[in-house]
């Protein structure tokens, strides 16, 4: 059985990852029609590398964000690629839900 210790901090990473997650999607929001590279959005964040390919990683696998390599402007994911070489931008999905037309428990907007 999980202790309360335990339990207080599964709860405060939700909640890191939720507001993680606002937070990366409304900075890639920022040049809309662009795609910014994953590094930049790092900087700009002030997050650990591994915060924000977990929030990444969640955003594209939930259809929230496009992809690609900077280079190649190649489809990919954080799977198939180096964090340095990926560029991301919004889809739809991820314009509708900055526009609160759909929400997402995982994802503090």
């Amino acid at each position: 059985m999980a202790t309360d210790k335990q339990l207080l901090n599964k709860r405060i990473f939700a909640r890191n990852f939720a507001e993680n997650n606002g937070s990366v999607l409304r900075t890639v929001n920022i040049l809309k029609t662009k795609y910014n590279k994953l590094k930049n959005l790092q900087f700009a964040l002030n997050m650990e590398q591994n915060e924000i390919e977990n929030s990444v990683n969640y955003l594209f696998e939930a259809g929230y964000l496009h992809l690609r390599n900077a280079e190649t402007k190649a489809q990919t994911s954080l799977a198939d690629a180096d964090f340095d070489s990926v560029e991301g931008k919004l889809t739809a999905k991820g314009i509708r839900l900055l526009a609160g037309a759909i929400t997402d428990e995982c994802v503090d907007i």
